[in-house]
């Protein structure tokens, strides 16, 4: 019989450091050993409270029994038989119910993959094939992944695309409201009308709407800030999008299921988007995202031009039956939205002792805090809200920024998460910003 020698922190560190390269970022040097719910517990023994759920992956949280049950069963029969190769039953169902989920009174279909990037990657190609055109248009401080198409889509310089290129060819960033950053002296209603002008102009000044396949659109910008656009803007997008036979898709990779107190965010805003990416809170960690929209769009592809080898794993596929059923069961989207409310409300409490706290914005549980020099200014602080991170990960809170200017402090704790679990984390966020005010 074998004994396993477990290595201490320190030796799995310096080991990460010689065989993993720098480029993959660790906001944590600490490591794992067992989750549940919302707190992990690394091989110290400390516990973490987790506002982070792996960017956006964990609104069910942590080791989920229903999850680990529903894995463990499928485990049992079989692991990967390929969908391209045999069928199985959860790819159908899941695809079914992704049908029936997502937005939009109409007939649908559903493709399966593996990342949300590759969900990104499908939705453009499956709206080429779809229109016979190449152009595809993004937005401003949206990120849609790592690959070269996402890349291409993604507007933030480093660390995501400087010394990546060359890039995708047709790919084009429209500009996307920022209501907090609006010039001075200007309403907010006169900014929104002025962006959506410059959205129509930019089809006249950069790029034809009759080459345009798609616009990909986070209903709010993740990576970009938790950027929450008004609902006008959204519709004038969308009614653009008809008007020219362009496909509007909804990347609801970090807003999805459940995450700003609907299902899907593009809810809240009155549109039913042709194709919706979904993938990350999808399967409770593993691998998983899809594509899901207007089966005359979905269908225009021929066989064995959509798939992948491991794209829609029965295991992956079981946990996501799993994770729909939690978010019914559980009431997740009511949870998401009261999480995000006692959130506001403490970062509303900590704004009246911190002339650095800016903007503080969310939609359900996807919380936001602008950290800046001062009110006046609004000058973005990167190096403190580096420094509340640092503070936060060194105390037991897993806490991430955002934002294109890396000032931006982002919430995306499970949606299970107790109040207990909550008021932990709320306390050791205070501590944090007491400690760089000081």
């Amino acid at each position: 019989m074998t004994t396993t020698t477990h290595l201490s922190s320190t030796e799995l560190q310096k080991k990460r450091e010689k065989f993993i390269p720098k480029g993959v970022s660790n906001g944590n040097l600490n490591i794992a050993h067992k989750a549940s719910g919302a707190t992990v517990i690394d091989i110290d023994g400390k516990e973490w409270i987790d506002f982070a759920g792996a960017i956006g992956t964990l609104n069910v949280g942590h080791s989920h029994p229903k999850v680990t049950e529903a894995v463990n069963r499928q485990v049992e029969k079989f692991l990967h038989p390929g969908f391209n190769v045999m069928m199985y039953e959860g790819y159908i169902e899941l695809a079914e119910k992704l049908c029936e989920i997502t937005p939009g009174n109409f007939d649908k279909q559903a493709l399966l993959l593996n990342s949300g990037a590759e969900a990104v990657e499908n939705a453009v190609k499956v709206a080429r094939r779809y229109t016979n055109r190449q152009a595809v248009v993004s937005f401003t401080r949206g990120f849609h992944g790592r690959t070269n198409m996402t890349m291409s889509m993604t507007s933030k310089v480093k660390p995501y695309k400087f010394g990546f290129g060359p890039f995708a060819p047709e790919v084009y960033q429209a500009p996307y409201p920022y209501t907090y950053r609006k010039p001075e002296g200007i309403s907010e209603e006169a900014y929104v009308d002025q962006v959506i002008e410059d959205f129509k102009e930019f089809f006249i000044s950069t790029v034809a709407p009759e080459t345009v396949a798609c616009v990909v659109m986070e209903p709010v910008q993740g990576e970009g800030g938790f950027v929450i656009p008004p609902k006008k803007f959204v519709q004038a997008v969308s009614a653009f999008c008809k008007e020219h036979g362009i496909v509007f898709v909804a990347d609801e990779i970090q807003t999805g299921f459940g995450r700003t107190g609907t299902l899907f965010a593009i809810e809240q805003f009155d549109v039913e988007p042709d194709l919706v990416t979904v993938s990350k809170s999808l399967a409770a960690g593993l691998p998983l995202s899809g594509v899901v929209g207007k089966t005359e769009i979905m269908d225009a592809a021929d066989p064995g031009e959509l798939g992948g080898t491991y794209a829609g794993n029965p295991v992956a596929c079981a946990a996501a039956l799993a994770v729909i059923d939690i978010i019914e069961e559980e009431n997740l989207n009511q949870k998401s939205e009261a999480i995000g409310q006692k959130i506001e409300t403490k970062l509303h409490e900590l704004a009246e002792k911190h002339g650095f706290i800016g903007e503080i914005r969310r939609l359900g549980s996807m919380v936001a805090v602008e950290i800046i020099e001062d009110r006046n200014s609004k000058t973005p602080d990167k190096v403190k809200t580096g420094s509340i991170t640092k503070y936060a990960n060194e105390n037991g809170l897993l806490l991430l920024s955002a934002g294109i200017k890396g000032n931006v402090i982002r919430f995306l704790s499970p949606l299970v998460i107790t109040d207990a679990e909550l008021e932990k984390g709320l306390n050791i966020l205070e501590d944090a910003f007491a400690a760089v005010s000081q």
